[in-house]
């Protein structure tokens, strides 16, 4: 009887990390670039009173035996890469990626990271940077005085300056693709760090050749979060934590049984 008990806690405790990962979810809805986490599941070890294949007879075998779970434990959260919908914005610096790959980030302590948001800005010297003020990489310095600011599907950023009828090139940006997606460690501001998992990076030009997607201008991309789903999630995680409550009470009642059947 006390094995319920601990079978069903093990499930109420994976349900309360489930609704952690979908209040997650949710909560970034609204995040530019955001990509939507999921839980995965594994059952735990089994007692064995029979095992399947031990001999019955001398002449017959156990086709199934007699195992008994001892619940459940979270093993990932597993992020969906799935391309979330574009947002026109019309600024100039604003850019998403339709297709795969991420925008490289020069953190303050010198490591790469890795984005999908792509709202960006000007700092005072001119430099590309991010919301944070970290500059992309390689890094792009548009002029004081340029006008006309353009960003092809290539990553090439070209600007007019005053007294010129052509425009000039001032940088070109480069995505990073991943064999892995999913094994990038999430470090929060949007910012993603490569693992063994995940592989190193493949650094190209957009477009090329390598499966990397290209970049469209005046554009952001929104979290891939569907509202409706992680609702679903919602209600089938707490009638999940629900059943396995009553499982301890259930178990809890047949205690007390065996309780007054000794007295």
């Amino acid at each position: 009887m006390l094995r319920a008990l601990y079978t069903a806690a093990s499930g109420m405790t994976a349900q309360q990390l489930n609704l952690d990962t979908i209040a997650n979810n949710l909560a970034n809805s609204s995040t530019n670039g955001f990509q939507q986490r999921r839980i995965g599941f594994s059952d735990l070890l089994y007692q064995n009173t029979v095992m399947p294949g031990s001999a019955a007879t001398q002449q017959t075998t156990n086709a199934a035996g007699l195992q008994v779970g001892l619940g459940v434990r979270p093993t990932s959260t597993e992020t969906i890469q799935t391309q979330g919908d574009f947002n026109q914005t019309g600024n100039p610096l604003d850019l998403a990626i339709s297709g795969g790959g991420f925008f490289q980030v020069l953190l303050p302590n010198g490591q790469t990271g890795y984005t999908r948001a792509g709202s960006f800005h000007l700092d005072a010297q001119g430099n590309v940077v991010t919301g944070d003020g970290n500059p992309i990489q390689p890094a792009i310095t548009v002029p004081p005085d340029a006008t006309n600011l353009t960003v092809g599907t290539d990553g090439t950023v070209s600007v007019v300056q005053p007294g010129q009828t052509a425009a000039s090139q001032v940088g070109s940006m480069q995505l990073a693709l991943f064999i892995n997606p999913g094994g990038l460690n999430s470090v929060g501001n949007n910012i993603y760090l490569p693992t063994t998992a995940s592989g190193d990076p493949i650094v190209g030009t957009p477009g090329g050749a390598d499966g990397l997607g290209i970049l469209q201008q005046g554009m952001l991309e929104q979290s891939n979060v569907s509202v409706v789903d992680q609702f679903v999630q919602m209600i089938v995680a707490q009638r999940t934590y629900e059943s396995n409550s009553r499982v301890v009470k259930a178990a809890d009642e047949m205690l007390q049984q065996l309780n007054q059947l000794a007295q």
